[in-house]
């Protein structure tokens, strides 16, 4: 049975979606079949591994308000071993629809437990807020990957985001457990990102990935491409930041 992983940060820019496409990529290179799942209605994950918005017939969307089933709305992705339940602006309304459905936090638990055999990683990109598509992923998910970018403010906001996996915990999901944290946009040449690191690791009592993503130009020019980086730039910092980060994530399984 696949492991389920929700990686969420309520702050934006912090390489949330960068981290889902890469360590999804990086797990399939490493022999695991993927599932990427994005719950972002900017749908970058979805373009970022390389699917065409404009020609999607199904998405997370239509999924969530019952249009489709899961197969019907999974594609292969740029990377062999990487399928994409994509999503577009449209998933943006699916809050606004499923107000007061009852077990509206449930659906996307509810399709994944029928396609959960034939994966070995789902990977679960968040939207940065706090909303029914975060608390869906929340739900059906094993475990929370928390994405920290090393600047100033890298604390703003990670405790709310812990305070609602918690409320989670305690009404909808009992299993749920925190993943890890990864820092990413490292820059070494900046005291500040030292400091954030410290910081972090003083403060805050969960699993911290010993891997560190740094900043990369390659790292950011490769969505654009709709290829992640190991099929980008293969020997860029970047690449092997995330191969090493794949490494750690296979490693740990879910247990401490």
């Amino acid at each position: 049975m696949s492991r389920i992983i929700a990686i969420a940060n309520q702050k934006g820019g912090v390489g949330k979606t960068t981290t889902v496409i890469n360590l999804s990529a990086c797990l399939a290179e490493a022999g695991k079949k993927v599932l990427t799942v994005d719950m972002d209605p900017q749908g970058n994950s979805s373009s970022g591994l390389g699917l065409d918005k404009d020609q999607l017939k199904n998405t997370v969307y239509q999924l969530m308000i019952r249009q489709c089933g899961i197969r019907e709305a999974i594609y292969p992705s740029s990377m062999e071993k990487v399928s994409v339940l994509p999503a577009t602006v449209h998933l943006a309304g699916a809050e606004v629809e499923l107000i007061g459905e009852k077990g509206s936090q449930f659906i996307l638990k509810e399709q994944l437990n029928e396609i959960r055999e034939d994966f070995d990683y789902i990977l679960i990109d968040c939207p940065p807020s706090l909303n029914l598509l975060t608390i869906n992923a929340m739900t059906a998910a094993d475990s929370v990957l928390v994405p920290i970018q090393c600047e100033y403010y890298a604390l703003e906001g990670l405790s709310q985001l812990l305070y609602t996996i918690g409320l989670v915990q305690k009404s909808l999901n009992p299993e749920l457990v925190i993943e890890g944290v990864v820092f990413t946009m490292y820059d070494a040449r900046t005291n500040l990102s030292l400091q954030v690191v410290d910081n972090v690791k003083q403060h805050l009592r969960q699993k911290i990935y010993k891997t560190i993503i740094p900043r990369n130009v390659r790292l950011a020019e490769a969505p654009s491409h709709g290829l992640p980086i190991i099929l980008y730039d293969p020997r860029s910092a970047g690449a092997e930041s995330y191969r090493k980060l794949a490494k750690e994530v296979i490693s740990y399984n879910g247990k401490r």
